[in-house]
């Protein structure tokens, strides 16, 4: 069981970095045309903050035997940290503000949620509460690409709804899912 529960951790590492990996596509194209056009900048800005507080509960003195959710958290909060300020620096300016914001919000999140774990919390009650925070915002981060639905409606048109970003974040979610089954971990399978 222990190999079948890492074996589903690094498929769900394989799997996360082609989710972190896949919006490379839309980046190259907002470089090249020095515009974000109408794609939204909230689904990184929320797996920013998903990767940041996954990566937080994935270290051993939170919750041991998942630093496999650490590991590949760490690497994805440093991708969307470029996606994030790319994106807002080719934003039209209320967009950039709107963006700027919620990045503030992100990282303020992230920080009461560490210091409140490292500082108040011990043992079962501090992985509670990052377990809980990080399945919050995983919940947020897999239903974020939906708020480019508006889009895709009045368009008829998934032009701005990248495909590997759904299939990745399918696959992500499907793998990670099955980890926590095995690892008995709801915090990992119930997003």
């Amino acid at each position: 069981m222990e190999i079948l529960h890492f074996v589903f951790g690094v498929l769900g590492n394989a799997a996360a970095l082609f989710l972190f990996l896949a919006p490379v596509i839309t980046f190259r194209r907002i470089l090249k045309s020095k515009s974000t056009e109408q794609f939204s900048g909230i689904p990184y800005i929320m797996t920013l903050l998903n990767c940041l507080l996954s990566a937080w509960y994935g270290l051993p003195f939170v919750s041991p035997h998942n630093l496999l959710v650490s590991t590949i958290n760490f690497t994805g909060a440093t991708i969307e940290s470029i996606y994030v300020l790319v994106y807002i620096v080719f934003a039209p300016k209320k967009m950039r503000k709107k963006m700027l914001i919620l990045l503030s919000m992100v990282l303020t999140v992230f920080s009461t949620v560490a210091l409140v774990s490292l500082f108040a919390l011990h043992g079962n009650g501090r992985k509670l509460f990052c377990g809980f925070a990080a399945t919050i915002f995983s919940i947020c981060m897999y239903a974020s690409p939906l708020s480019i639905m508006r889009v895709v409606i009045t368009t008829k048109s998934v032009e701005f709804m990248p495909f590997f970003l759904s299939l990745f974040t399918f696959l992500c979610g499907t793998f990670w899912f099955i980890y926590g089954l095995l690892g008995h971990d709801p915090f990992v399978a119930e997003p």
